[in-house]
């Protein structure tokens, strides 16, 4: 256990508390049982180990876990926590666990057996809490951490720090926004940066490798993270890798499933499941109509990417930019709100809101009979009447 309180202390010695994500003002840190799960990518080892280094800094009293180490093929979790626990520890942070076989039922033991010890946990987004063997929605608070909005790549760049829009108040007052915005930095200088490499909170690493970076993430979350679902094929990587290329050049892509499944060459209920999967895993996102039912055997409406980075990544330097914007706006507004398909325009949101996405000369001709219609316009840095700043929409 010496070398794994070592490891801990180097890791969090070399953390930097420079930037911190705006999650982690948004989480309840004094819970006893915290779940913090998204994609590979986003920073959630970073965002524990900020927390860590904050409260206990390199004292004995709060220690880092990865579950994969090699320590835990002959160690039991549960154990380990009450070796900690009688050293005088109180917080545990275990990062992957989905990679630690029933870490579920050892987490519950040790959240119910020790009062005194807090657990916090990290895990791939794939993570189905309600259908676990033992019951720990119940018990954990749960946050989802995704990737960088606009907005906050500007702070992660040090360009300028600005607070989150309401998207009611973006509507209303968009033209004043915008212009307060504008006064400080010129938005067209970053925009494309972050389209191109601004989601994953890596790209401060290595931009010159960051799309190779991600073309490893997607392979290691279809041939390493998808085998800890149940009842997946892991022989069937190969298929999932060609579908993921197959979605990548034809988003938005409004999938006829019979014609995909005769295509790749697998059943049409595997081929459904295997989309909702990737949606899990925060590859791509799905759109459907407004109230319309979801299941896993149930085909989207609309496929995206689940960011504009995946689209540079797997499509190269050539990309659509009428994707580009649409997915944009997408990611921007899906963590906060609900989007949904609207039988004219591009998106509904809050099933009240009509979006049309498109470049600065788009028009009302396709939504000027609707009301609360609006326009998100790329390429202006101030809109006017119901034509909002596609950028805009970064910042809530």
């Amino acid at each position: 256990m010496e070398n794994l309180i070592f490891k801990s202390k180097a890791l969090i010695q070399s953390t930097s508390l420079e930037t911190i994500r705006d999650k982690s003002k948004e989480i309840g840190w004094e819970s006893r049982l915290i779940g913090i799960l998204g994609a590979r990518g986003t920073g959630k080892t970073t965002l524990v180990l900020q927390q860590l280094k904050l409260r206990f800094g390199l004292s004995d009293e709060g220690v880092y876990w990865t579950m994969d180490d090699i320590y835990f093929t002959n160690n039991t979790l549960i154990d380990t926590i009450e070796q900690f626990r009688n050293k005088g520890g109180k917080l545990v942070v275990l990062d992957e666990v989905h990679k630690y076989p029933d870490w579920a039922k050892e987490i519950k033991n040790g959240y119910d057996f020790y009062k005194d010890i807090q657990i916090i946990f990290t895990g791939s987004s794939i993570i189905d809490m309600m259908k676990l063997d033992v019951d720990l929605s119940r018990r954990a608070v749960l946050y989802d951490l995704s990737g960088l909005s606009f907005r906050e790549f500007l702070n992660f760049k040090g360009v300028g720090k600005f607070e989150k829009i309401n998207l009611e108040d973006l509507i209303s007052n968009h033209i004043e926004l915008a212009n307060d915005i504008t006064a400080t930095i010129k938005p067209f200088e970053h925009f494309p940066d972050y389209l191109s490499f601004g989601y994953y909170p890596f790209f401060l690493e290595n931009i010159s490798t960051y799309h190779r970076r991600i073309e490893q993430i997607i392979k290691l979350v279809i041939e390493t993270e998808l085998q800890f679902i149940e009842g997946m094929d892991i022989h069937k990587t190969r298929k999932i890798h060609q579908l993921l290329g197959i979605l990548a050049k034809n988003v938005p892509f409004k999938p006829n499933i019979s014609k995909l499944s005769e295509k790749i060459g697998i059943h049409r209920n595997t081929l459904t499941t295997y989309i909702h999967y990737l949606e899990k895993a925060r590859l791509i996102n799905s759109l459907n109509s407004e109230g319309k039912s979801i299941s896993i055997l149930q085909k989207p409406e609309k496929i995206f990417l689940e960011n504009t980075n995946l689209s540079y990544a797997l499509a190269g330097p050539i990309v659509d930019i009428g994707n580009i914007r649409e997915t944009f706006f997408l990611t921007q507004l899906k963590e906060t709100y609900e989007v949904s398909l609207p039988k004219s325009g591009d998106f509904l949101i809050n099933g009240k809101y009509i979006f049309e996405v498109g470049g600065k000369n788009k028009t009302n001709s396709q939504i000027n009979h609707i009301p609360n219609a609006y326009i998100a316009a790329d390429d202006i840095s101030l809109g006017t009447g119901n034509k909002i700043p596609l950028w805009l929409f970064g910042f809530v």
